[in-house]
């Protein structure tokens, strides 16, 4: 930060605080936010092909389009029609424009397709009139941050922002008297956070304005905001400084408001279903309830090591065993694993678990539960990640674990159950470290290299190998298989989901394994839960439970490539490393 900047607006807050004023008062009454300021004034345009005639007032140029303020044929009325570049145009001329209406920056604006150079069509004031409304002087108090700021000698336009909304403001040197407005325009910065009180009208292009009768400091800024900040592109600069980009991007506060309403939308799926939402330990003292390596830390009153949770399931099948037969937590998970587009060491998850449920059921669920949280956020059921077209209206394909695996190798199941035969096939194939991997993760591996690059739509894998679910119950007809299936959309995992293994005895004897798995190296095996084996031997109902993970759901509605872009504060190296 320049120097010379930083002593400027310190000067201007000496100059605030001599003159009595708190350059960061406690509070400012509103009468509205930004958004609201709207309601009952401003409508959106129906989604149809209007043809609006009137006269061509400026025209500019940018990019390759031309940007027209285009009045009704009486000069009181303006739309802004954004139109190709293909012929030209020239203002007074009279016009009729085709095309659809949208709302961009708070204007009413006709995409044009076409110009018709004929009075056909309805007039700019008879869709002025029916969109936007008079505000007819409406008084208001508003509070922002300043985004910009045009000093025209007696009268400045400026722009206040907050997550949801922008609004015009507009400083005048006959209304706030001269000493007073030269006064604002010294004192106030782009930056600045502002509250102004003032009536509302229309300017000549329609936009709805504030004319200021009082404003107030309300927070002094500092720093600047970054050069060329409207366009911050920088993704390890927006990462870090997340703030500035949600001040930037409207793209990135879009993001987040569809991650809220996807966990809403969630959590009132799961309570129409009858499941109540719990809240289980994050510190456990045993890594355990899935296949990840924990963070570590310590207790010093209690001298013990303690793990963050790599995951709540066991914590909430001990909860049905006690009698709730349907819960549901969403929170963080912690894995001490590497970072890249679809991972991040701290990461949000939904589990479920309904007692006297399989994994079938789970399966009807789901696909009711994705349609839900796809219409209640982007209204669609047909959506577009990655420049891939995935349909949610038909049902979701089923493939087995092993049937996807022989389709693609020609190998069968017993071929890929021999320890041997899947290890020196999958150094054919050029799995990395083939030689140092258990037979569980050889089986991973090897579905991802052959299977998941080709699942597309949103596709179940069903039935998976015993070894590669610990706690998943034995297949009622295979028994070197497990009732468990995965959500895998756009190539991807979604959701986890399986009946769950019951049986104590057969528990135990999966997280021997696990501790087998462990001493030939594989960090990610579970360790033995004995408080969790205690609770299983008063008795687990038949139970079905899933995890989802809401990062990866977000990154699909939002058609979002980094899961860096859906989390707020993602892990970062210390700057500068």
């Amino acid at each position: 930060m320049a120097e010379g900047i930083l002593e400027s607006r310190l000067e201007k807050i000496r100059k605030l605080t001599e003159e009595g004023k708190n350059p960061y008062p406690h509070k400012f009454s509103i009468t509205t936010d930004l958004k609201s300021v709207r309601e009952g004034l401003e409508f959106e345009p129906e989604d149809k092909e209007y043809v609006i005639k009137g006269k061509i007032k400026r025209v500019s140029k940018k990019e390759n389009d031309y940007f027209i303020r285009f009045e009704d044929l009486n000069g009181h009325y303006e739309i802004q029609v954004v139109f190709p570049q293909k012929e030209k145009l020239s203002p007074n001329t009279v016009a009729s424009f085709k095309g659809k209406l949208k709302r961009i920056d708070g204007k009413l604006t006709l995409l044009a397709e076409e110009v018709l150079f004929e009075e056909a069509g309805e007039d700019v004031s008879t869709i002025k009139n029916r969109y936007d409304k008079d505000p007819e002087k409406k008084q208001v108090a508003v509070a922002g941050r300043l985004i910009a700021l045009r000093d025209q000698g007696k009268a400045a336009f400026g722009h206040i922002q907050d997550a949801d909304g922008k609004l015009q403001v507009y400083f005048n040197a006959d209304t706030l008297r001269e000493e007073n407005y030269k006064k604002a325009m010294d004192l106030i910065d782009i930056g600045d956070i502002i509250g102004v009180e003032g009536h509302l009208f229309r300017t000549m292009t329609g936009e709805l304005t504030v004319e200021v009768h009082n404003y107030e400091i309300l927070a002094k800024s500092l720093r600047p905001l970054p050069e060329k900040w409207h366009g911050l592109k920088d993704t390890e600069y927006r990462y870090r400084y997340r703030y500035l980009d949600l001040i930037a991007n409207q793209r990135t506060r879009e993001i987040f408001k569809i991650r809220s309403k996807a966990i809403k939308s969630l959590r009132e799926f799961l309570e129409s279903k009858g499941f109540i939402e719990v809240e289980t330990p994050i510190l456990q003292p045993v890594a355990s309830g899935a296949m990840a390596k924990p963070f570590i830390t310590y207790h010093n009153a209690l001298d013990m090591n303690l793990y963050l949770r790599i995951a709540p399931e066991l914590y909430l099948k001990m909860l049905v065993v006690g009698g709730f037969n349907k819960v549901f937590e969403i929170g963080r998970n912690f894995r001490n694993e590497g970072i890249d587009t679809t991972h991040n060491p701290e990461f949000t998850m939904v589990e479920f678990y309904a007692a006297y449920l399989d994994y079938n059921d789970l399966m009807v669920l789901t696909e009711e539960l994705f349609r839900k949280i796809l219409l209640d956020t982007v209204g669609t059921l047909k959506i577009t990640w990655e420049g891939q077209e995935l349909d949610f209206e038909k049902p979701f394909r089923k493939v087995s674990f092993f049937d996807a695996l022989k389709q693609k190798t020609g190998k069968d199941k017993e071929f890929f159950l021999d320890f041997e035969k899947a290890r020196n096939f999958a150094k054919e194939v050029g799995i990395p470290k083939a030689d140092t991997l258990t037979h569980a993760k050889i089986l991973d591996k090897l579905f991802e290299h052959f299977v998941e690059e080709d699942l597309v739509q949103p596709t179940f894998v069903i039935d998976f190998p015993k070894i590669l679910s610990p706690l998943a119950k034995t297949h009622r007809s295979y028994p070197d298989l497990v009732e468990r299936f995965e959500l895998i959309i756009n190539k991807k995992e979604l959701a986890n989901a399986y009946t769950e293994l019951n049986d104590p005895m057969d528990q135990r004897e999966r997280f021997i394994q696990q501790i087998r798995e462990k001493e030939m190296g594989d960090e990610e095996a579970m360790d033995v839960d004995e408080t969790f084996l205690t609770a299983l031997e008063y008795g687990l109902p038949p139970t079905a439970g899933e995890g989802i993970g809401i990062d990866r759901l977000v990154m699909m509605l939002t058609d979002n490539y980094s899961i860096r872009e859906v989390i707020l504060f993602p892990t970062l190296r210390p700057e500068g490393q």
